[in-house]
């Protein structure tokens, strides 16, 4: 495909390119995407971290996706010609090429399996496409346009919006509701039991039912294996526009806000309400009965202990406190083993002045 055609598709203007063309940048022929890091020629890559600056003096690519407003000092260290193709959002703009350049796989034909169980109290929607194996409720509501792929498992009285897609082998469990299109992949399971448990006299447990629903509103993304807990009564609920990485726990009550991205493993306990447009790093654990403002940035591996009231802050750490001194704790925790060992040797000549000035004052008195 031509840059030229490549930079109509993505928004963008052409600058520089291979002399061989004539300095016609627009006329370079891209086979490929590829990392720039890895890429060689004929390939298009993209500049959007700048921790990968480094890379523009000497990445192989034919052209490069750049940010409009940015100029990188690292280009005029190039020997060899590199086409720009500058973008508004050079993430976005190679988004959109992966599906120029490498179209998904064919969505299932419409119709149902015949290996699959579908009840005749099923509304199925127009287009709607089930898969093998898959087994839906009494009562269940397919919008237009659902794909449900194999294996796939709907209880009783589930809804499942237009457009949504369903991969193999997750489970919607029974009265809970899909918005329309949303994207759940294998694995995981909507609506399992929260984890409520009554301690007894005799030290056993009484399982608490959970008889409230799950609530995912449009246009989720929801990873692999992920848990996301049904209410002990009432709703959780995961607002519009909510992504989550794979290997998430969601537990009972919980509500999530809308445009909130949450990455892989981390735990959100029971009756927790985060707000909308927070950014959730990996592994991070949230205690229970808290609330998160809208807007906050929480980084990777951190424990959230108490609630943020006010929105668009950062935090970082176990306990979680503003980045800025969670960053400051962290460094000073690598150097503690260097400051335990310089406390040891100051102990040591401590001891040793000690045992010098006893001994004077011993000398002092015997000489009276």
């Amino acid at each position: 495909m031509k840059l030229s055609r490549i930079a109509e598709l993505v928004q963008g203007e052409v600058e520089g390119g291979n002399q061989a063309d004539g300095g016609r940048a627009g006329g370079l022929e891209i086979e490929r995407l590829a990392k720039i890091e890895d890429a060689g020629a004929g390939d298009i890559t993209f500049l959007a971290n700048p921790k990968y600056a480094k890379h523009l003096a000497t990445t192989k690519a034919s052209a490069i996706l750049v940010a409009r407003m940015e100029n990188h000092k690292e280009l005029r260290q190039r020997t060899t010609p590199l086409a720009l193709v500058k973008v508004d959002d050079p993430y976005s703009a190679f988004a959109k090429l992966i599906d120029v350049f490498y179209p998904s796989p064919a969505d299932l034909p419409s119709g149902v399996h015949p290996s699959a169980v579908v009840p005749q109290s099923v509304s199925l929607g127009k287009g709607s496409a089930i898969g093998a194996h898959v087994v839906l409720g009494e009562r269940c509501t397919i919008g237009e346009g659902v794909v449900l792929w194999h294996g796939v498992v709907l209880g009783d009285d589930v809804e499942v919006g237009g457009g949504s897609v369903i991969y193999a082998n997750a489970t919607i469990r029974e009265q809970c509701k899909v918005g329309k299109h949303v994207i759940i992949h294998s694995g995981t399971v909507v609506g399992s039991d929260g984890f409520g448990f009554a301690p007894k006299p005799d030290g056993s447990y009484e399982k608490i039912p959970q008889r409230g629903i799950v609530v995912i509103e449009d246009e989720v993304e929801i990873g692999a294996n992920c848990a996301i807990d049904r209410a002990t009564i009432g709703e959780t609920r995961i607002k519009r526009g909510a992504k989550l990485d794979n290997l998430i726990q969601v537990a009972h009550n919980v509500v999530i806000g809308e445009n909130t991205v949450i990455a892989a493993q981390a735990g959100i306990s029971g009756s927790t309400k985060i707000g909308k447009g927070c950014s959730i790093g990996g592994q991070v654990g949230f205690v229970g009965h808290i609330e998160i403002a809208d807007n906050t940035s929480i980084g990777a591996q951190s424990g959230l202990h108490r609630s943020i009231s006010e929105p668009g802050k950062s935090f970082f750490g176990s306990p979680a406190v503003e980045r800025r001194q969670g960053f400051r704790i962290a460094a000073a925790m690598q150097q503690l083993p260097e400051t335990l060992n310089d406390v040891r040797e100051l102990r040591k000549q401590i001891e040793v002045l000690s045992k010098t000035r006893r001994g004077r004052r011993k000398i002092s008195r015997s000489s009276k």
